[in-house]
């Protein structure tokens, strides 16, 4: 039998892109991870705009935003009880500052899903990765810390779609995620129904199968690596990366390695174009805000995506072994974009794209696994038909949408 996903598993993987947000100490500190060298005292973001952080994820298409709410320093973003290492010790609104507030009022008001980040390493609590306290008399303690502080994050800010351990986590926390996210997406833990695609570059190895064997995905650190075309498992990809070249928090120096555009269209063919879902990066800086250049090429990426894929050459579905497409006259094409009805299944195995140039089939394309959607681009060709032959399957394969389209920019 086919592995499927869950309802809840496809709403996610239908979003598509999701923005991440990394700010916190760091950010005062210019690296990657809090060394507990600022004192709360001295992070006053006083411009921060969450809905200047929502903006910027619609700008490229993105449909969830996934805060850092406490990173493996330990500093929470939230008016905590668990700890005196957070927001309520800042002068930002007086200590009476809430981010996850603020945020989930500013995605509900524009539309978008809510996910958190809340890492179960905590340097200023002293807990390791997965939450393993060095000393193992305190593991109780904290492991109760630990799941507080999920409690008020999952109980407070209304509905959390997308859950982040990072490494997973020895602490118990099953029930308190059926009780308040029993619907949510979760990355890495016992409990995960998603995968990471393996490396922080958005760059999703090929093929790259939904299904997996059951005994891999509970493991809670499953990869693209454990896909598995028969397995009996689902738990479609997630594939995250930064703005900045391989940095997530922001920083002077680190602001002016921002990726081009060119170079963020090829992560999106390499993770939403694998049948993945892109998380992109965003690095607000010490006002709270995220810098004017960063906003522009969100709005740049977004509109090159638009501007390649909105309006396809011709476009068709269907099911069965073979699609076939009238052009309505010689037209050039060098991309095509494939996407199965993925509820009942990745049913093609295999499959090519061919055009009719007038004389002869010639070869576009070829692959195996589809997914969500498999886009591939080649060298332009002209011609007037274009067909989609599944050459093997697993039952009866069901095209939600085959399109082929014209990228190249026009001249200058």
């Amino acid at each position: 039998m086919l592995a499927k996903p869950s309802e809840e598993q496809y709403e996610w993987h239908e979003f598509e892109r999701i923005m991440f947000i990394h700010f916190g100490p760091a950010t005062w500190q210019g690296r990657e991870g809090d060394d507990l060298s600022i004192p709360p005292a001295e992070i006053h973001p006083r411009s921060l705009d969450t809905d200047q952080w929502c903006e910027a994820a619609l700008s490229w298409g993105a449909k969830e935003v996934i805060l850092v709410a406490k990173h493996v320093g330990g500093f929470c973003w939230w008016q905590t009880d668990t700890t005196d290492y957070g927001v309520k010790e800042t002068p930002w609104k007086g200590g009476k500052g809430d981010v996850l507030t603020d945020l989930s009022r500013s995605c509900e008001r524009h539309g978008l899903h809510l996910g958190v980040y809340v890492s179960p390493r905590d340097d200023y609590n002293k807990a390791g990765i997965r939450g393993i306290t060095a000393d193992p008399a305190r593991q109780n303690e904290y492991s109760e810390l630990y799941r507080k502080q999920w409690t008020e994050v999952l109980s407070r800010y209304g509905p959390i779609r997308e859950l982040w351990f990072d490494g997973s986590s020895v602490v118990p926390l099953e029930d308190i995620i059926e009780e308040y996210a029993p619907k949510a997406a979760i990355f890495q833990s016992p409990r995960a129904n998603i995968r990471w695609c393996g490396n922080e570059k958005g760059r999703v190895p090929y093929p790259a199968w939904n299904a997996l064997k059951r005994e891999s995905l509970k493991s809670g650190i499953s990869t693209t690596a454990d896909g598995d075309e028969n397995g009996d498992a689902w738990a479609p990809i997630e594939a995250d990366t930064t703005l900045y070249q391989g940095a997530w928090f922001w920083s002077p120096e680190k602001s002016r390695t921002a990726r081009s555009l060119d170079e963020l269209v090829e992560v999106y063919y390499e993770s939403v174009g694998h049948g993945a879902v892109l998380v992109l990066n965003a690095s607000p800086d010490t006002t709270g805000l995220i810098p004017a250049a960063d906003m522009e090429r969100y709005r740049q990426l977004g509109d090159e995506l638009r501007k390649r894929f909105a309006r396809p050459a011709a476009e068709t579905r269907g099911r069965g072994k073979e699609l076939e497409m009238d052009l309505g006259g010689d037209v050039e094409i060098n991309h095509a974009v494939i996407m199965e009805d993925y509820r009942e299944g990745e049913r093609i195995r295999e499959y090519r794209v061919e055009g009719f140039n007038g004389e002869r089939w010639v070869s576009a394309a070829s692959g195996s696994a589809v997914g969500r959607m498999k886009i591939d681009h080649f060298k332009a060709i002209t011609v007037s038909r274009v067909r989609l032959t599944v050459t093997r399957s697993v039952s009866e394969p069901l095209i939600r949408k085959f399109a082929v389209h014209n990228t190249r920019r026009p001249a200058v």
